[in-house]
Order: C-alpha cells, then sequence, then structure tokens
C-alpha cells in the first residue's frame, strides 16, 4: 500500500481545506509513493511513542497535534527535533489532522457531543468560508488535449471530493498572429492563423498553483500557452469548532460529570460553577476552547465541556450562570483515536491501524 492511500483516506474522513488558516495539517513528513505497512494512530508524537511505535514496525504515524507546527530551521538528532529526525531517517511518514478533524462530521467535537448524548446539534462557532481554488481555463490543439490533461492532473488538477481528473472540454477555434522573432507550433509567423482547438477547464488547488503551471507550460505545444485563472468563491458550509445542542429533561450536570469521566476513561476533571445545575442545553469543544466561551454564552448554554480553560474564562463562566468542565487538553480529544481507527479500516482494510498506548496527557492530576 502506499503512504498517498492513507492521505488520501484522511483526506475523504477529514479534508484539510476545513482546517483552522493558522493550522499545519496534513502530510508532514514522507513521500506520497513510499509504500507502508502498518499505521501508529497518536494525539502527541513524542519520544516514548516514536520508541513505540518503531517497536511495532510502524511506518506511518497518524499524530492529532501537529509535531512540525512553527517554523524550524534545523533538524537534529538530539533536542525537540530527535523525533522527526529518528522519523525521516527510519522512512516513517507523519501525518496530522488537527482542526481539520474538529470540524469533521463524526470527529472529535462529535465525540464529544456523542458523550453528552446531544440533541439538534450544530456548529458552536461556524467557519469563515476559505479561498481554496481556482479554476484553470487554457486552449489546446485537439491532437494535444489528452497529453496536456493528463499533465494537469498528474500536477494535482482536477480533484473534485473523491473524484479525480475533473474537466469540461469544448471545441472552439483559436486565433493568433506571430510577430517578428516567434516560431509557432502551429502556422508560420508573419501572418493570421486560425487553429481548431478545445477549451480545457479545471479545478486547481492554490497550493499547488505552481506545479500545475508549470505542467501547463511543459506539456502545451505552444511557445506561450494562453490560459486563465479565476478564482472561486467558497461555497457555505454548515461546518465549524465545537457543537451545541439540547439535552433530555432531568440532567444535571453532576450526572454528566460522571458520564464524562466513564466515557473518556479519565478519573479526574476540573469544574467551575455549579456542579448541581440543571443542564437543558450544553456545548463542547475539545483542546483549549477558552475563545469560544463567549459564543457558549451567547448560545445560553448551561454545561461548557473543554479540555482546559484560563482562571479568568472559568470565574465569567461561573458568573453567568454556564458550569465548565476541563478534563486536561489531550483528554477531551484522545477518544476520537477509536472512531477514527475504524473509518481507517474501513475505507483502508488491508492496512493494520493500532492506537498508541504511550499517549498521554502531560499532565496529571495526583
Amino acid at each position: 500500500m502506499k503512504l498517498d492511500d492513507l492521505v488520501n483516506a484522511m483526506e475523504s474522513i477529514a479534508p484539510t481545506r476545513h482546517a483552522e488558516s493558522w493550522d499545519n495539517v496534513g502530510l508532514l513528513v514522507g513521500d506520497p509513493q513510499q509504500a507502508i505497512s502498518r499505521a501508529l494512530l497518536t494525539i502527541d508524537y513524542t519520544p516514548e511513542v516514536a520508541c513505540e511505535a518503531a517497536g511495532q514496525q510502524c511506518d506511518a504515524i497518524v499524530a492529532y497535534h501537529p509535531p512540525i507546527f512553527d517554523a524550524i530551521k534545523r533538524v537534529t538528532a538530539t533536542g525537540p527535533t530527535a523525533p522527526i529526525f529518528d522519523a525521516i531517517k527510519r522512512g516513517v511518514a507523519i501525518y496530522s489532522p488537527h482542526t481539520a478533524l474538529d470540524v469533521a462530521e463524526g470527529g472529535t467535537n462529535d465525540v464529544l457531543a456523542d458523550v453528552l448524548e446531544l440533541r439538534d446539534r450544530q456548529p458552536l462557532k461556524l467557519s469563515q468560508p476559505k479561498q481554496s481554488q481556482y479554476k484553470l481555463v487554457t486552449f489546446v490543439p485537439a491532437e494535444h488535449v489528452e497529453r496536456v490533461s493528463q499533465a494537469l492532473f498528474d500536477a494535482g488538477a482536477g480533484r473534485i471530493g473523491n473524484y479525480s481528473s475533473c474537466s469540461f472540454q469544448v471545441k472552439g477555434a483559436g486565433t493568433f498572429f506571430g510577430e517578428q522573432g516567434t516560431s509557432p507550433a502551429v502556422g508560420s509567423s508573419g501572418k493570421l492563423e486560425r487553429v481548431e482547438e478545445v477549451r480545457v477547464e479545471t479545478v486547481v488547488p492554490i497550493s499547488k498553483i505552481d506545479a500545475i503551471i508549470r505542467a501547463l507550460r511543459q506539456s502545451h505545444p505552444y511557445e506561450e500557452p494562453a490560459f486563465d485563472l479565476n478564482q472561486l468563491a467558497a461555497p457555505p458550509e454548515a461546518i465549524g469548532l465545537g457543537r451545541v445542542g439540547s439535552l433530555p429533561e432531568g440532567v444535571t450536570a453532576d450526572m454528566l460529570v460522571n458520564r464524562i469521566k466513564r466515557e473518556l476513561g479519565i478519573d479526574h476533571v476540573l469544574v467551575a460553577g455549579d456542579p448541581a445545575r440543571l443542564v437543558r442545553r450544553a456545548a463542547v469543544c475539545a483542546g483549549a476552547c477558552g475563545n469560544l466561551l463567549d459564543d457558549a454564552i451567547a448560545q445560553k448554554v448551561d454545561l461548557y465541556l473543554t479540555g482546559e480553560m484560563r482562571h479568568h474564562d472559568a470565574l465569567k463562566a461561573a458568573a453567568r450562570g454556564v458550569t465548565v468542565v476541563c478534563t486536561l487538553h489531550s483528554n477531551s480529544e484522545r477518544a476520537t483515536l477509536k472512531r477514527l481507527a475504524v473509518k481507517l479500516k474501513e475505507k483502508l482494510p488491508a492496512l493494520p491501524v493500532s492506537i498508541s498506548k504511550m499517549d498521554r496527557d502531560p499532565l496529571a492530576i495526583r
């Protein structure tokens, strides 16, 4: 199996185009064409997890948190980049979904929403539509259409959802006048030429524009191929961070705390506000989501489940009648690995997938 198969499976589960703009998601280490035989899922790619992966002969890691986040100037065998150095040295690929998985249907925040059994759920905060694609329009002599189109597709053009090699083609006529010094591939310079051409339209990811235009120039028979790039407006989608919804009558915050600990497999949580409060409406957001507290308050929730929150935000929540439950950061995210493993096994039944036993939150309540 190729690493590209795993990348495509992850892309279908948690499309990276939906990740937050500040995030660093997708394939971080590896060659899409390299062979892989076993994958390990983890929240954090720590030295302990790296040793575990080596012991299990895993050559692909799906690390929820990007182990490469800020710009780095060197990767060495010692220091904080040692796990990355070791992965590259041993040919181990690393993929990170992070906020792409947070907003995905059935992803990190839906797992938390399932813990609370939220009904009529919706995103706590809708994501802003992102410009992610251009439409490329070019004009190719009919006998060269297949070659040029394939070059564009090989460079990354023409992918729509789970479909590849997508384009629209229509026949027409092109005209040009080759001035002095030109060597047209069709006709001759110094006269107006009229050529039967095919208009080829396809979509282009913003991240691959340079490679695709380079492929166009290299494969096109003309000295100066004509083309247009039109930025496409992002369609509105009901996706976003967190989840908010309603609960059955008669559920208290204390009852939900017990459920949270049981379902997440943890012994302790941090609670701010009234633990006996009756909860009719609740919100969840995995990780550090104090910045979405105002959104939760605006939604008139009685309880807010997250990983961690600043001291003054917890005070604010309690003062506004919201009970906050904090699990510690990665404890709010780790349960999603089980669901992710199931989805990957459905899409890639030939790839053994396991969940790290060495991965744990760096903080512990004693």
